[in-house]
């Protein structure tokens, strides 16, 4: 099934627009830039029978206030099937982090990836292949502190060109 870039990046802005808008209702008590924005990101791993699949997302978030956050970050990954074939990733997101109390993190993240998957001489089948490829996720997680672990859900998950080898996928976040 594919998506329109036009629907990806409409959905990406309505969520930032949702986000902002809730954001706005709570006063931030310091209005310095700087001291609202925390650094952090992500780590992640899938793996199950032969697969492996690591992730390294780099971020910077934006705190509107005690529920509302949202930012970009980088993304790098790395995959394998065992005598299959590798890929590597690179990309950029955006994020939107809401808190609906202290403990939950729900959160919906934008990712523009660039694939670079090569396989094995013996996959004659299958070429070696370069593309972009978009993932929106949804996402919920336990949060203490600075640090959130969970799940999040690719809904635009394609079996076909995802690196992944399902639409579901643990996280760990860290924000400084």
């Amino acid at each position: 099934m594919k998506y329109s870039a036009k629907l990806i990046i409409g959905m990406t802005f309505l969520l930032s627009a949702s986000y902002s808008s809730l954001a706005q209702n709570d006063t931030i008590k310091d209005h310095n830039f700087w001291n609202n924005v925390q650094f952090g990101g992500g780590i992640g791993l899938n793996f199950g029978n032969g697969f492996f699949s690591g992730t390294l997302a780099p971020a910077a978030i934006y705190r509107h206030n005690e529920y509302v956050s949202s930012g970009i970050g980088l993304n790098f990954q790395y995959s394998s099937q065992r005598d299959t074939f590798k890929s590597t990733v690179l990309g950029g997101s955006v994020i939107g982090l809401f808190n609906p109390f202290q403990e939950l993190q729900i959160s919906t993240e934008f990712e523009q990836l660039y694939v670079n998957r090569d396989f094995d001489e013996q996959f004659v089948a299958n070429a070696d292949d370069n593309y972009w490829y978009p993932a929106l996720f949804l996402g919920i997680g336990y949060r203490n502190r600075n640090m959130t672990f969970g799940v999040r859900y690719d809904v635009l998950y394609d079996q076909d060109k995802s690196i992944l080898n399902q639409a579901w996928m643990p996280f760990v976040r860290f924000w400084f």
